[in-house]
């Protein structure tokens, strides 16, 4: 997260939303609680695929694209599991 340049408490809060907009976007019913995780965790596994094929985002709105992302996959991959 310090690679964005995006504080602990603004990860904090873009994760959240960017957990919700995925949510939304992929029609789960998750928390507050778990969109904030998803959201975060989301961006972290985005963050790592897209720096592997050479792309990277900077900034508060590159760390909503990838936590959305990121998130996305995540809903996609517990709905594969269950």
């Amino acid at each position: 997260m310090g690679e964005a340049g995006v504080g602990w408490i603004a990860a904090i809060i873009i994760g959240g939303l960017a957990g919700w907009i995925a949510s939304n976007f992929m029609n789960s019913n998750t928390g507050l609680f778990m969109n904030i995780i998803l959201g975060i965790i989301g961006a972290a596994i985005a963050s790592f695929i897209f720096g592997f094929l050479g792309v990277s985002f900077g900034g508060w709105l590159g760390y909503l694209l990838a936590g959305f992302i990121g998130a996305c996959i995540l809903i996609w991959v517990g709905r594969a599991i269950s």
